[in-house]
């Protein structure tokens, strides 16, 4: 599984010209399932996304977790993520999970993630076309791969 995590003051999702979701200061998170993820890949999203320490402490250094800052996570699905850019010039998205176990894994996490500890977590729609808007502060970007963590 793959995560781009910004740091956020504030982030929405908006469906079909309707707000869906929005947090104050925390992560936008955009989430991409790559074929044969399992939990235990979520899991080790979830063990680490709350204790990220990135943001600030009294004295400007990243410091402190979402859990500290009683932040909140906005989560959407992004298969795009998991695109193969390796050749050509258009993506080839057969990396990406299947829409059934995608999704399945995008709430397992969402669920895992609200159990966290962290103030909320909200969510786009899966499979929706979104528009996500956002004021990434810093800006701090962090991209997780589950492959990558140990």
């Amino acid at each position: 599984m793959k995560a781009v995590i910004q740091r956020v003051t504030h982030s929405s999702v908006t469906v079909d010209g309707k707000l869906v979701s929005e947090i104050g200061q925390g992560f936008m998170i955009l989430l991409g399932v790559v074929d044969g993820d399992t939990k235990e890949d979520a899991d080790k999203l979830i063990n680490k996304i709350p204790v990220l320490r990135i943001f600030e402490d009294e004295n400007g250094k990243m410091n402190l977790s979402c859990l500290d800052v009683d932040g909140e996570i906005l989560l959407v699905s992004q298969f795009t993520l998991c695109a193969d850019c390796s050749h050509g010039r258009r993506p080839s998205f057969i990396n990406s999970a299947p829409p059934e176990i995608a999704n399945e894994l995008y709430e397992y996490t969402a669920e895992k993630l609200s159990q966290s500890g962290v103030k909320a977590v909200k969510k786009g729609i899966f499979g929706a076309d979104m528009k996500v808007e956002l004021l990434n502060d810093g800006p701090v970007t962090i991209i997780l791969d589950s492959k990558e963590l140990k």
